[in-house]
């Protein structure tokens, strides 16, 4: 099972930089002045948390809710979008007992890479949401 030790040994692998900010929570600074990434050691598990945008309050989001659902069936590799607490989120679990390097690099890359490409729709999306 992947410790916090090897947790953070991973993070310094991947030369990203990061800081603990509770027990077993950290937020990982991405390269590219990319979100901030939550990536938080809860054994059985290690949730990875991406804040994509707040969504705004009243609005027809029908047509961004069909997107992104689209998007985690056909080109979100690791992890799904989700809605927490009215943000728009990436979010990912994985299982700290068959963890590895590489796993854990290509869901934090994975959901970079999603948040980056995908950005530019999802806000036009939700903009044309609250005219509508």
């Amino acid at each position: 099972m992947v410790t916090r030790d090897d947790l953070e040994s991973f993070l310094i692998r991947m030369d990203l930089d990061f800081n603990e900010v509770d027990d077993g929570m950290y937020i990982v600074h991405t390269p590219n002045d990319g979100p901030p990434v939550v990536v938080h050691h809860s054994p059985p598990l290690l949730l990875v948390r991406l804040k994509v945008m707040d969504l705004p309050e009243s609005s027809d989001l029908q047509e961004l809710y069909r997107t992104l659902l689209v998007w985690n069936a056909t080109d979100v590799v690791h992890g799904a979008y989700g809605i927490e607490e009215g943000d728009l989120v990436l979010t990912d679990t994985l299982e700290l007992g068959t963890l590895d390097f590489p796993e854990l690099q290509a869901s934090l890359e994975s959901m970079q890479m999603a948040a980056s490409s995908h950005i530019e729709t999802i806000k036009s999306l939700a903009a044309a949401g609250q005219e509508g």
